[in-house]
């Protein structure tokens, strides 16, 4: 049996998408902690860097393009975002090794395609989205262990009293529980509510609570201090999550089994129409978390 590689300089293509690039943090965990990688760069668009910008176990935050993967100069290159783009710095990296997984498009760009996650994993049915980007990895050498918790690092915001943190947004509507519900819900916590959202985000409707629309280094840092996380199905809950925060997260359509809160103490409320979800449902979830509401 072929020993499996170690103390490589390892490159992940993760492009974009607030919760997959939070969700990519287990697997850079386990690839430093065991030796595999003593070197890890993360290729993120810009948006997203300060996720990785100062992780204790990335090493580079590299911009998306060749010349920046090329002066890396990794031994091996794994595309974890799948589209075409990641695809072409995946080939044109010049890295001895390149791996994707398998149901990828341009499948023949990789020296190692990576099977599906419940194969590597040996079980059936759905798997969260941290195991699924973990397995590929262990796919390539990585010995197999249980996932950790996602990791963040912020400098956290300094606040005298607990706080919730409520993101009322979502990607589309059918992922969005109502505003009125929301503001409702914040009305009755008995604790100061920080409505988070994007810097083009409409928080106007939230005027008479605190909001916070920065950049996404404001957002962290307000993140990792909160008593509470309140939100829908979206990457600000993931983000929480990574910090260790109770959240309670609400889904319409996706799949709470692949997009649950990982490791954190949490509450999913969940109906294919998400704007039926009753607000005394909400109450009871962030009252079991032992939120003052």
């Amino acid at each position: 049996m072929t020993k499996p590689p170690s103390n490589l300089k390892l490159a992940l293509i993760r492009l974009r998408s607030l919760g997959d690039c939070v969700l990519t943090t287990p697997a850079i965990q386990l690839a430093r902690s065991s030796g595999f990688a003593r070197e890890i760069a993360v290729v993120v668009e810009t948006p997203f860097r300060d996720l990785f910008l100062h992780h204790p176990d990335v090493s580079q935050v590299l911009e998306p393009s060749v010349s920046a993967l090329r002066r890396f100069q990794p031994d091996l290159v794994v595309n974890l975002h799948g589209g075409p783009r990641s695809a072409w710095l995946t080939l044109a990296s010049s890295a001895p090794r390149r791996a994707g997984f398998a149901h990828f498009r341009f499948p023949f760009l990789y020296h190692t395609r990576i099977p599906r996650a419940q194969q590597i994993l040996g079980v059936e049915g759905k798997v969260h989205t941290a195991e699924h980007i973990a397995s590929a990895l262990f796919y390539l050498g990585v010995p197999k262990q249980p996932v950790p918790r996602a990791k963040l690092v912020a400098a956290r915001t300094q606040r005298s009293r607990p706080y919730a943190v409520i993101h009322p947004l979502a990607a589309t509507p059918d992922k969005t529980w109502p505003a009125a519900n929301f503001l409702a819900l914040a009305r009755q916590l008995d604790l100061e509510t920080v409505f988070l959202g994007a810097p083009t985000d409409d928080l106007e409707p939230f005027a008479e609570f605190e909001r916070c629309q920065g950049p996404l280094a404001d957002a962290l840092s307000l993140l990792s201090g909160a008593s509470l996380f309140v939100g829908n199905d979206s990457g600000p809950a993931h983000v929480a999550a990574a910090f260790g925060v109770p959240v309670v997260v609400l889904f319409g359509p996706s799949d709470e089994v692949i997009w649950a809160p990982w490791r954190t103490e949490s509450r999913v409320l969940k109906h294919p129409d998400i704007k039926r979800i009753p607000l005394d449902a909400v109450l009871e979830a962030v009252h079991s978390l032992g939120a003052r509401a």
